[in-house]
């Protein structure tokens, strides 16, 4: 039987054990120009024995930015300060990509230099508030997308790639769920468009795919995954049908030879077992488990074949020896939420392994 503390082959990339590390925006990119730090550095570095490491989000561009002090891949000076990241992981011998994260309409203009605004697959403004600099505020009308920027918006994903692997990032991942840019495009209550790039479900799983095209070409399939999350609410997101929407997603990225999906699973956990069946590579799963965050039991996962490796997000911010404490069944460190999004050290680098 396999067990989650198994080596696991991913696209020619050897993973110590098949628990993986869930992307989780911190907002601690204090460096000048959205560049990681050294406090990152040790974060990431005292996980490093997840199977594999996923970044918090990362913007591919200035305009993808929507929550304060997130990184970018986006200049060189980004680049070189996450080379001090990827060198750190890599010391203690950990595996880490970074998540491309291109919030589209989530955002706010004061976090976008002068004159920038949100940009969206159409000029529908997301219900809500998202935290500033200045506090919470409302969500603005999006500056909807032209071909062109369509266009200038993919090459960005690829150029963003090439940049994490000059970084010295084994990969990337594509961040398609949680109601950003991508899950934007593939939601009918976002994507209003009537062209090629919207109305029908071929039309709107568009961008996803020649996004997902653009990073493999760039740095290859085997370096590239994406994460998806089929009928997630989050963010004001609206989909009547994700199982027609995500069947035939799944069913047109599959021939791109992707290192991996990674799905934030939903309650239907039978929509994940046919995405799982359909999907021809490394399946990753996120489980379902509102309101508690995915504990011990997901493990089992692995070992009955509904995935082949599970992430953990919570429960690997609070205990950065989260595979040990996983095999000898805790002790667990509690995560603290009032320092889960900027700050210093405190509830970031400062909670406690097990002594060894």
């Amino acid at each position: 039987m396999t067990t989650a503390f198994e080596p696991y082959d991913l696209g020619g990339i050897r993973l110590a054990n098949r628990v993986v590390m869930a992307p989780m925006t911190r907002s601690r990119a204090y460096g000048e120009g959205a560049a990681p730090t050294e406090l990152m550095a040790k974060y990431y570095a005292q996980r490093a024995t997840a199977g594999l490491i996923i970044t918090e989000g990362t913007q591919p561009s200035v305009v993808g930015q929507g929550y304060p002090d997130t990184p970018g891949l986006h200049s060189q000076r980004q680049v070189a300060a996450w080379r001090a990241v990827t060198d750190a992981v890599h010391r203690e011998g950990g595996v880490i990509f970074a998540q491309l994260m291109h919030t589209g309409r989530i955002g706010h203009p004061s976090l976008l230099p002068d004159g920038m605004i949100p940009v969206g697959p159409s000029p529908v403004a997301a219900k809500g508030q998202v935290f500033t600099h200045e506090g919470p505020k409302d969500m603005v009308v999006p500056e909807e997308l032209t071909e062109a920027d369509i266009r200038q918006t993919i090459t960005d994903f690829a150029d963003a790639a090439r940049n994490a692997v000059a970084a010295g990032f084994d990969g990337v991942e594509i961040h398609g769920a949680n109601g950003y840019l991508i899950h934007q495009f593939l939601a009918p209550n976002a994507n209003r468009r009537t062209d090629a790039w919207g109305g029908d479900a071929e039309g709107r799983i568009r961008f996803a795919v020649e996004v997902a095209t653009a990073v493999a070409d760039a740095i290859g399939g085997h370096r590239t995954g994406i994460r998806l999350s089929p009928g997630k609410p989050y963010n004001d997101i609206a989909e009547e049908n994700p199982e027609e929407t995500y069947g035939m997603l799944v069913s047109r990225l599959a021939p791109l030879g992707l290192a991996y999906l990674h799905l934030m699973e939903g309650p239907d956990r039978d929509l994940t077992l046919r995405l799982r069946k359909d999907w021809p590579a490394t399946f990753i799963l996120n489980p379902f488990t509102h309101p508690q965050p995915t504990g011990p039991e997901a493990l089992a996962l692995t070992e009955d074949g509904t995935a082949d490796l599970v992430s953990f997000g919570a429960m690997f911010l609070a205990n950065p020896d989260l595979p040990r404490r996983l095999r000898q069944a805790g002790p667990f460190n509690t995560p603290d939420p009032a320092t889960f999004y900027g700050g210093d050290e405190s509830g970031y680098t400062d909670y406690p392994a097990l002594p060894a």
